[in-house]
């Protein structure tokens, strides 16, 4: 199935601190894109997940995204990243990096799976998704 969403910007402040945080999070490099002034996305060397926690293609992508008209923010859109299987890990690495939770993982149900919520570094929530056990 074709995903309705196909790219998102995650506003930040701080590209490094952001670059830092998600690197951490996510268990990957960022970099920033040349020619692109206060853009970065993942290193596509170092793209995807480690390989025991691949669950087949990334349809949807993001970038870190310095836009002086757009502030980070708990409020209006969330983003959902994929935990990989574990959302719980993905809440802890996130408050490591200097993040905060700002709801434990809970099963939301055999239609969604579960979902826990933590604030970035730059202030955004953002949501961790593991998908229904089927």
């Amino acid at each position: 199935m074709d995903n309705t969403i196909v790219w998102a910007d995650i506003p930040v402040t701080d590209l490094d601190r952001a670059m830092k945080f998600y690197g951490a999070v996510l268990q990957r490099k960022f970099k920033r894109v040349e020619g692109m002034d206060g853009i970065a996305l993942e290193d596509p060397g170092e793209s995807g997940p480690p390989p025991d926690m691949q669950q087949g293609p990334f349809p949807v992508a993001f970038d870190l995204a310095v836009v002086p008209d757009r502030k980070p923010s708990t409020d209006g859109c969330t983003i959902y990243l994929n935990s990989y299987g574990d959302p719980e890990g993905m809440l802890k690495r996130a408050a490591d990096a200097g993040g905060m939770i700002l709801a434990p993982v809970a099963d939301m149900g055999e239609m969604v799976g579960s979902i826990g919520f933590f604030q970035d570094s730059e202030g955004n929530r953002i949501g961790v998704h593991k998908p229904p056990q089927m």
